[in-house]
């Protein structure tokens, strides 16, 4: 009996130090109502059939520094790019619309132009302004420094590429430090 509540605890320990984090996910609905303060915010734009839509959910938003960063200076929303809803965005609705051979929504084609592609995400200011889009599947560590580049508002004072080559030894440190991380790589 011993060794059966011994075994069962340690299940218990191993599962639970293996939870990985979460990115706490909103709809384009609560999107169109929410005031955000001072965060971001963050569009993932995507498609049931996107095989790098799905790697991304199952790895780089796993990972616990990306979901501490979206979870804290952003707004994340998941919007289906060939979803059938009404999304309204600054006093404008969006459905879904026939293009070409496909449906699409209509958002996604407002935001994304002609530059369609998933995943894209995209951020906006506050007030609802397209900051920037980013095109493409990111592994965690990339996208950690992309997340970061406009959270921090980093974007204003460093080019990309530079700040790409400086984030591991002089940002991250203060990054984990915000975010109550352990100084890891």
């Amino acid at each position: 009996m011993k060794k059966a509540l011994f075994f069962f605890a340690c299940i218990l320990l191993f599962s639970g130090a293996q939870t990985q984090a979460q990115v706490t996910w909103h709809t384009p609905e609560e999107a169109s109502q929410a005031t955000i303060g001072n965060r971001l915010f963050f569009f993932d734009f995507y498609t049931n059939w996107c095989g790098y839509c799905k790697k991304m959910d199952r790895e780089t938003f796993k990972d616990p520094t990306v979901a501490a960063i979206l979870n804290k200076y952003y707004y994340p929303v998941k919007l289906n790019a060939e979803g059938n809803f009404t999304h309204e965005w600054k006093g404008r609705a969006y459905n879904l619309t026939q293009s070409g051979r496909s449906k699409i929504h209509e958002f996604a084609l407002a935001t994304l132009g002609k530059q369609i592609g998933f995943p894209t995400f995209v951020l906006f200011k506050a007030d609802r302004t397209p900051i920037q889009a980013i095109p493409g599947y990111h592994a965690a560590k990339e996208f950690t420094i992309i997340l970061w580049y406009f959270a921090s508002g980093d974007c204003d004072k460093y080019p990309y590429e530079r700040y790409s080559q400086i984030f591991d030894k002089e940002i991250r440190p203060q990054m984990n430090k915000q975010l109550g991380l352990a100084d890891s790589k």
